[in-house]
């Protein structure tokens, strides 16, 4: 199982990351051993998560999300699909 994920800090910075080991994955954000964003940036809480059986599918869904407008991460944060 593959999931991606999307985390936000404090000030609002969202990151979007994909993994194979969603829990480790996020104590490593924590602990400031995750991804350079993460560790400038001190993003903590899960906002959001997809479940992909395979890598690649899980990859590309990464992807498309990244090259999204903040607006419309937000809305698939709160309503689980990118437009209400």
């Amino acid at each position: 199982m593959h999931s991606v994920y999307v985390l936000k800090n404090n000030t609002n910075h969202l990151y979007v990351g994909c993994t194979s080991n969603l829990n480790k994955r996020i104590e490593r954000h924590k602990s400031g051993d995750g991804a350079e964003f993460t560790r400038r940036n001190k993003v903590f809480e899960l906002v959001y998560k997809e479940n992909f059986n395979n890598l690649l599918e899980a990859r590309r869904r990464e992807k498309q999300i990244k090259g999204w407008k903040r607006e419309k991460k937000e809305n698939l944060i709160k309503f689980g699909k990118p437009y209400p």
